[in-house]
């Protein structure tokens, strides 16, 4: 599933993110082709900005995508929950594990994908790809003024600390529990899952799954995928 029902207001003006075009095609294609390039992943939900669902549709029939994995569009709601939630509506019987992808991490390698389908085969109720910092981190005291100085309260030891990434995969009827159970706005789906005293695990995230928010990540995504064409030659 793709929640891509965001404006992405960072990124300026313009289309929603997952609109934006990445190497003349948009960020949202390259997500699902992503996905799809798993031969663990048979559908894709692609969770639309609220009226937004038909032009998402003509962009999915208008762009080549793997004949194996099929495709769902809906419509999405205000939050991300509720989009993730309205997506979960729209997923068939059968479907029994879930990843949660970000429309603005197109370039996840497939590995990565496989790995987090992997750990919930193996009996996880969540999963989450993450990396080691390079920075140390502080915890600080909020400033009240955008800019200000603020005060730093601890330093968290860096080794035991991850950056995630997406997909986030999950059994799918403890996400489903999850998202009936935590009533108030998350952004992570595993820190809902977490909610429930559930264990979530991390494997091993990419440094080119990272998530393309600002214009600089646009500069950065523009060269991994121009890498990626010399190197595989598409």
């Amino acid at each position: 599933m793709i929640p891509a029902a965001g404006r992405g207001v960072r990124l300026g003006p313009g289309a929603p993110k997952a609109l934006r075009t990445l190497g003349g095609t948009p960020m949202l294609i390259h997500a699902v082709r992503a996905l799809a390039a798993s031969r663990a992943v048979s559908l894709v939900v692609v969770v639309a900005p609220p009226d937004g669902a038909a032009e998402v549709r003509s962009l999915l029939d208008a762009h080549a995508l793997p004949d194996r994995t099929d495709f769902v569009v809906v419509p999405g709601g205000e939050t991300r929950q509720e989009s993730v939630r309205l997506g979960l509506d729209a997923l068939p019987p059968g479907h029994d594990i879930v990843l949660v992808h970000d429309a603005a991490r197109p370039l996840v390698p497939v590995d990565t994908v496989d790995a987090v389908i992997e750990a919930v085969r193996d009996g996880a109720p969540a999963v989450v790809p993450a990396l080691p910092l390079a920075d140390t981190v502080k915890e600080v005291e909020p400033a009240e003024v955008p800019g200000a100085p603020e005060p730093v309260v601890a330093t968290p030891e860096r080794a035991r600390l991850r950056a995630v990434q997406t997909p986030q995969g999950f059994d799918r009827a403890t996400l489903v529990r999850a998202h009936e159970t935590v009533t108030d706005d998350v952004t992570d789906d595993a820190g809902m899952v977490e909610r429930l005293g559930l264990t979530v695990v991390a494997v091993p995230g990419h440094e080119e799954a990272f998530k393309v928010t600002r214009p600089l990540d646009l500069v950065l995504a523009e060269a991994v995928l121009a890498r990626r064409r010399l190197n595989d030659g598409f």
